[in-house]
């Protein structure tokens, strides 16, 4: 096995599509200089996270004019996939030479579901060629009034730059099954896309390391409530910053490499020996995985728990 040198973006979120993608290339520009060759940016970076749902008040409210105002340029903002916005992030992708995950806000264009938005992870190899496209399993709480119901199709790990790359949005990380059939699917390197990694997030992402027995990139954003869309009214208890950052590089043992870092600009990176993925391994037997998934099913059926996916 070998190293792996990985980057995570922590920066303001964009206000538009094109000005997310001109902050996508100039970032991951600076990070393959550094020497990445995998770099991660934060749940739905492409537009940014509608983090208004949660700190302004009347959002919720039926027929509220702003918020359906602010709705449709989240919307219009988002990516289609495929579309001219996803071959610019393959681009992006060939002339760094690394591969790139990033969460985006997809829209639906044509055929069913047309109009839908998703939250959904995009990942890029060094060739520029889409290898995965996960949509989140179920929109967390306010989220539900943007973003559809996702599906199981991209809970599965890919090979890219020597290294076996999964990934899980936010509550995602709270879902057994949907990390055990990551486990199964052999990650080496684990990107957690979260809006914003406070301390609860930064829980979950180490757990996930030291279950997994993999590195964990836990990418945040970055948000001042100044920069809350203007025709909505924050919550008086509304912090100066409504995302923090608090990126974080996490070892294998759960330990942090780098960071977490908030409320700052940065390009985090950190080398990721690959070898310790192995070494960590040996107690994998012992931690509550399941080797077989017929054995994951086995379990599923004694504790009267059913489903009908099958990692």
């Amino acid at each position: 096995m070998t190293d792996i040198i990985a980057a995570i973006v922590q920066a303001f979120v964009p206000h538009t599509l094109a000005a997310g993608l001109s902050t996508a290339a100039a970032r991951t520009a600076e990070a393959a200089a550094s020497g990445a060759t995998l770099v991660v940016f934060p749940e739905t970076w492409l537009p940014g996270y509608p983090i208004w749902l949660d700190v302004c008040r009347d959002v919720a409210l039926w027929d509220h004019a702003p918020t359906k105002a602010v709705y449709r340029a989240l919307a219009d903002n988002s990516v289609a996939v495929p579309s001219d916005t996803t071959r610019t992030l393959g681009d992006i992708s060939r002339t760094n030479k690394v591969t790139l995950v990033i969460g985006v806000s997809e829209r639906v264009d044509e055929g069913p579901g047309r109009g839908t938005l998703y939250n959904s992870i995009l990942t890029f190899g060094p060739d520029g060629a889409l290898l995965n496209h996960h949509r989140k399993l179920m929109p967390t709480h306010t989220e539900r009034m943007v973003w559809g119901t996702g599906d199981a199709d991209g809970i599965r790990a890919v090979t890219s730059g020597g290294a076996r790359i999964g990934s899980l949005v936010c509550w995602e990380h709270w879902m057994p099954l949907a990390r055990q059939a990551l486990h199964e699917s052999g990650e080496d390197i684990h990107a957690a896309l979260w809006p914003t990694v406070h301390e609860m997030h930064q829980v979950a992402s180490r757990q996930y390391a030291f279950e997994g027995r993999c590195f964990v990139l836990a990418a945040g954003s970055l948000m001042r409530a100044s920069e809350l869309p203007a025709t909505l009214e924050p919550h008086p208890t509304t912090k100066p910053f409504v995302m923090r950052g608090g990126s974080a590089i996490i070892g294998p043992d759960g330990t942090y490499l780098a960071g977490p870092l908030f409320e700052e600009e940065a390009v985090l990176v950190a080398t990721l020996d690959l070898s310790r993925v192995r070494e960590e391994s040996m107690t994998l037997d012992v931690t509550g995985h399941y080797s077989r998934p017929e054995l994951l099913a086995l379990h599923i059926t004694r504790t009267g728990r059913t489903t009908s996916w099958t990692p």
